[in-house]
């Protein structure tokens, strides 16, 4: 069966280890990124450069965008030289960014005019998650355009679940990102409490890790926590971006979200001392900081 020729816009920590699985995968891949280095890097491999998203969506069956937020993908979808410029009738666009799942559902009402079906699709896994393709993909859209994107989802992910109509899976990784903030900040708050108290961190991680409070966010951030290097899997800018977006969508559906509200301050206390660009497993440093000790490792 011939593949579908996908285009993929935005190749970030994210977004280029994505297109390199689907190229690995066997998909025809077509490429568009703001700044160039990464896009010459895959068209080494093999994708092919368009200089717009206007021109990527000319020359495919599948458009798939990988954008930090709301408006850039409104941008690349709705604006000049965007998608819907370059669309055809019966392709399918697949957003998988993090952004307001009722800025989705405008998109998706607009596209529907050029004849273009959507899903949003956001993941979660991190950087590792996404070079490993074992990230986890929550879908909203109709039934038959999340099956025709599975082919798409299985060179990506792992848990690949079909959440119910289009911004529903938006919906499911807001709710995704309040846990893994909350679980961070937990994380970083009882290292340095026990740290404090004498204890080896480490000896900590792994105690912890074998009971009630061990996590995904414990067994793939200890390494980064011990060590101090905390380079982006996810940066803590783009994590506090999604809890102002919770903070819109939970006021849109009337839910109190008031322990996700004061891990929001947390990370913008993070940004405002100029941290916004690291890991948000990060967090833990406000603690250090307010407790005088230091859980990572010289």
């Amino acid at each position: 069966m011939t593949q579908s020729k996908i285009g993929f816009i935005g190749l970030g920590i994210m977004g280029k280890p994505m297109a390199r699985n689907l190229m690995k995968a066997g998909f025809p891949l077509v490429i568009h990124n703001r700044s160039r280095g990464k896009v010459d890097e895959l068209a080494r491999e093999g994708a092919t450069p368009a200089g717009s998203p206007k021109e990527v969506a000319a020359s495919v069956d599948v458009i798939i965008t990988m954008l930090p937020n709301s408006p850039n993908v409104e941008l690349v979808a709705l604006g000049p030289n965007g998608i819907k410029e370059g669309a055809k009738a019966g392709q399918l666009f697949i957003d998988m960014s993090t952004i307001n799942p009722i800025v989705s559902q405008k998109i998706a009402g607009e596209l529907s005019s050029a004849g273009v079906r959507m899903v949003d699709a956001p993941v979660s896994g991190g950087e590792k998650g996404a070079i490993d393709a074992t990230l986890s993909i929550m879908a909203g859209g109709d039934t038959a355009d999340f099956e025709r994107a599975m082919p798409i989802f299985n060179a990506l992910g792992k848990t690949i679940t079909h959440m119910g109509p289009l911004g529903s899976g938006g919906f499911t990784k807001l709710a995704n990102q309040i846990i893994v903030a909350i679980n961070l900040t937990a994380i970083g708050e009882a290292l340095v409490f026990g740290t404090k108290a004498g204890v080896d961190p480490q000896k900590m991680i792994r105690a912890l890790s074998g009971g009630l409070a061990g996590s995904k966010c414990l067994e793939q951030k200890s390494e980064k926590i011990l060590s101090g290097d905390f380079a982006p899997g996810f940066k803590i800018d783009l994590h506090s971006k999604d809890l102002n977006l919770i903070a819109d969508a939970a006021r849109s559906v009337g839910v109190p979200i008031p322990t996700t509200a004061f891990v929001e301050q947390l990370f913008s206390a993070l940004r405002v001392r100029g941290r916004g660009g690291l890991d948000h497993s990060s967090v833990i440093t406000l603690f250090e900081d307010l407790a005088g000790v230091q859980v990572r490792r010289s």
